[in-house]
């Protein structure tokens, strides 16, 4: 994630500022140009960046404005009253009911991660309104009260573009306890986010392209049936050696979550390697022949073609941050173990992106 400055006075900014807390600038991310602006009035409800009121203009996401729950801009002559990772939104839960308001909030905040990282990768990302075939929409969801629910609830998933998720996800509690009921290192809303939107590309840039057979030979055979494989993998839990072959457990389960799981896993790779490179990190162990890292040959995480550069980068730095959180008395950061057939997976997703933005 990028950091920025302020144009009015310097000071820096991140991604969920919404004022700039020196000198009180309104903020807003204007996805056409990926970067947080501090904004003047302008007439009506138009606003224009500090410092260029003859340059672009602008209003407030209408989530922004209604319910607080965006920071976006939109351009002044679109018509669309929600900014570009609002109009991805098919279904939001009822507002008034409950704690939802506050969760879906929650959900919105990680969804625009996702669709900040989708665009510094030049990925297609259009809602399915604008693209009804080739689209992408998320559905937000609630569960009935227990009396009225019939089947499963709400379950998590990707069919044909439309991304669902239970908004309970965002409960940080229910989450919690659901990690440890599937017994699982790591789970959070933008962690389901980046997994489901893979099984989203992989529709898009794999199954009807050139890639389909490199895939295949991968990550195994896709037309294997799904449905009995997860049974399976819930029934009797991932193969004995799987960290030999997966970036996780679930990864075993079927090669479309093996592919899902590796591309969500890049896209944790590219986005904690650009906030550390925006930040300036280095890790330089104290101690004699430890491993370190520098980004001097790793120009821009999202758009560096070298993947040897960035699995460079990104072992020392987790290794740096795992220690930082245990010295906190808190879990593993990273959770994960990256053995050479996970790193050949993330290899051909990270070739797959970089091909697809040159084209």
């Amino acid at each position: 994630m990028q950091i920025w400055n302020c144009a009015g006075c310097d000071h820096t900014l991140y991604f969920d500022n919404v004022a700039c807390l020196r000198c009180n600038a309104m903020l807003g991310f204007l996805p056409g140009r990926l970067e947080l602006a501090a904004l003047e009035p302008a007439d009506g409800d138009l606003w224009y960046c500090v410092g260029q009121p003859d340059g672009s203009h602008y209003r407030r996401c209408a989530n922004g404005l209604t319910h607080d729950a965006c920071n976006w801009m939109v351009a002044a002559e679109d018509d669309d009253p929600l900014c570009h990772a609002c109009r991805l939104n098919r279904t939001i839960p009822d507002l008034s009911t409950g704690n939802n308001l506050v969760l879906w909030k929650r959900l919105e905040g990680e969804k625009r991660r996702l669709v900040y990282g989708l665009l510094r990768l030049g990925l297609p990302l259009l809602s399915k309104t604008e693209d009804p075939e080739h689209g992408l929409a998320f559905d937000f969801l609630a569960d009935a009260e227990p009396e009225f629910r019939e089947g499963p609830g709400v379950i998590t998933g990707h069919a044909d573009g439309l991304i669902t998720l239970n908004v309970a996800e965002a409960d940080h509690a229910v989450r919690e306890r659901m990690r440890q009921e599937m017994a699982e290192p790591y789970r959070t809303i933008l962690g389901h986010f980046r997994h489901e939107s893979g099984h989203y590309y992989w529709d898009r840039l794999v199954r009807d392209s050139s890639w389909l057979e490199p895939v295949r030979a991968c990550f195994g055979d896709d037309q294997l049936g799904y449905g009995a494989a997860l049974n399976q993998h819930y029934e009797n839990g991932p193969p004995p050696d799987w960290s030999d072959h997966f970036v996780s457990k679930y990864a075993s389960s079927h090669p479309w979550e093996d592919w899902a799981e590796s591309w969500a896993h890049l896209l944790h790779i590219v986005d904690t390697l650009e906030t550390a490179w925006q930040f300036g990190m280095r890790v330089k162990p104290q101690v004699e022949g430890a491993e370190g890292v520098s980004f001097k040959n790793v120009r821009d995480p999202y758009r560096e073609a070298d993947f040897d550069a960035l699995i460079d980068a990104w072992l020392p730095l987790t290794h740096a941050l795992n220690n930082l959180n245990r010295s906190m008395g808190l879990r593993d950061l990273y959770p994960f173990v990256l053995t050479p057939e996970p790193v050949a997976k993330l290899r051909l997703v990270h070739e797959i992106v970089q091909a697809q933005r040159e084209n």
